[in-house]
């Protein structure tokens, strides 16, 4: 098999690769990395979104474990990959497969592990295992075996436990909030409405049980799929409207005036209000294609900020794994913070919002303004260019032999090529170009302190690779 894990593990339609026979064989090989590391008796928790076939492929996993004698924790209904992972630490298991292509087209689906320190799986991880996968045939997987290995747990209780130690649920309770939940028909339906009611909130949940299809759209939170509930934010008057990606691992927010309010800004809020209202200590950490926003606001407070090189929160996690951190997040609208588990938390990231609403009492939008007033205005953008595979190679070097010296009348300061190309100028101005590594598709990430030079670096980015 052609197998390869990406930023959060292997994803692939199915009705072509992600077949039953090939989940099989990448549970075998997950299987024999857990012997290998002598942790098998500790077990696999094993959960699954709402996807067709996602229950099916859950208790396939499932099987081959109890084939290879490793004890399972099985979720008892599709459950998100946040959860999931908490349940490592709960069960004190060796760790999870879960089930989930997150907020991908709903043929698509996915397989990923979470390590038993309860984050994403770093490349050392998912290398052993792709390397165990090369290995294997049909013939080698074991299944079946002891079916009474198989335990069918509920992890949810445990975890409302776990999330009421990181949120103020007292904060919330001293106001009578109001807030419009859209799951997304996700594996978040049920649960997340479930927790802002036991905070003492006012709920109202839209698309909030399961659709295979997501309702024909992509379960993303996205500003162009959440017409719907900042439709009902209004007509409500609530507060804000909160939203959860396919596997609940990502934030989508709507303020009370009906503005979205992209990742970046939500990372930017979520960061001051630590600060200045938790008294969280410790480090902010971003991705290189997270808002800058983040830096002034860590420069504002003298504390240390820290650039991981590469896309994915599994760089993310390697730091909260090492140091005290605030929080940590990425632009595509992922977040942990100091006390949680080192995976992206869309629920933890949603009732965050509200927590911060009840304490400043204030809306987003107002909230951001002041942000912007102490450490600066910053403009950002992601541009998703359809482009060929095969010349990405190609786009790089170009991108590094013809660099520009100056865009938008600010000097080119310097070069990065961890994860793509990065040109960095004059007054913390930057564009990333990043290919995809599996699809025929260029992002670039953008961003300036000027609304001015933000139209400039966009035209000039679109002409990298549109010309």
């Amino acid at each position: 098999m052609d197998i390869s894990f990406g930023t959060d593990g292997w994803r692939a339609r199915m009705d072509q690769l992600f077949t039953t026979d090939n989940v099989k064989i990448v549970a075998q090989g997950i299987a024999d990395y857990v012997f290998d590391r002598n942790l098998a008796k500790k077990g696999l928790m094993i959960g699954y979104d709402t996807r067709a076939k996602s229950k099916e492929f859950a208790r396939t996993c499932a099987q081959v474990m109890s084939g290879n004698e490793i004890p399972v924790y099985l979720a008892n209904r599709a459950m998100p990959t946040p959860i999931t992972a908490f349940a490592i630490t709960h069960f004190k298991a060796a760790g999870a497969i879960m089930l989930t292509a997150s907020h991908n087209p709903p043929e698509y689906n996915g397989i990923k592990f979470i390590p038993e320190y309860a984050g994403p799986a770093n490349p050392e991880i998912t290398g052993r295992i792709v390397e165990n996968i090369t290995k294997l045939s049909s013939a080698d997987v074991k299944e079946a075996g002891n079916g009474k290995l198989i335990e069918l747990v509920d992890p949810v209780p445990p975890y409302i436990d776990y999330i009421r130690k990181l949120v103020d649920f007292d904060a919330l309770k001293s106001k009578r909030f109001k807030v419009v939940l859209d799951p997304m028909y996700g594996a978040g339906y049920g649960i997340i409405d479930e927790i802002f009611s036991q905070a003492g909130a006012e709920v109202s949940a839209i698309h909030n049980y399961e659709d295979s299809s997501f309702g024909g759209k992509l379960p993303d939170p996205s500003l162009e799929n959440l017409s719907e509930l900042r439709t009902l934010v209004m007509d409500h008057g609530a507060d804000l409207g909160l939203a959860l990606d396919g596997d609940a691992d990502r934030f989508g927010a709507i303020d009370e005036s009906g503005e979205y309010i992209r990742a970046n800004k939500v990372l930017a809020l979520l960061s001051y209000h630590l600060i200045k209202n938790r008294g969280f200590k410790g480090s902010l950490v971003r991705s290189i294609a997270t808002t800058h926003l983040l830096d002034a606001i860590a420069k504002g407070y003298n504390i240390e900020l820290i650039e991981t090189p590469k896309v994915g929160f599994k760089f993310i996690a390697e730091v909260v794994l090492e140091k005290p951190v605030i929080l940590g997040g990425e632009e595509s609208g992922g977040l942990c913070i100091g006390g949680s588990i080192p995976e992206k938390d869309g629920i933890l990231a949603d009732l965050l919002l509200a927590e911060m609403k009840t304490y400043e009492n204030k809306s987003l939008s107002q909230l951001l303004q002041e942000i912007h007033e102490k450490f600066g205005h910053f403009t950002d953008e992601r541009l998703d260019i359809k482009f060929p595979l095969e010349e990405k190679e190609g786009l790089l070097n170009r991108l590094i032999s013809d660099a520009p010296e100056a865009v938008a009348g600010k000097k080119l300061k310097h070069i990065t090529t961890s994860d793509g190309v990065r040109y960095s100028f004059e007054e913390g101005d930057w564009i990333l170009v990043r290919p995809s590594g599996t699809e025929p598709l260029v992002r670039i990430y953008l961003e300036s302190s000027s609304n001015q030079r933000f139209r400039q670096l966009k035209d000039f980015a679109r002409s990298l690779i549109e010309s």
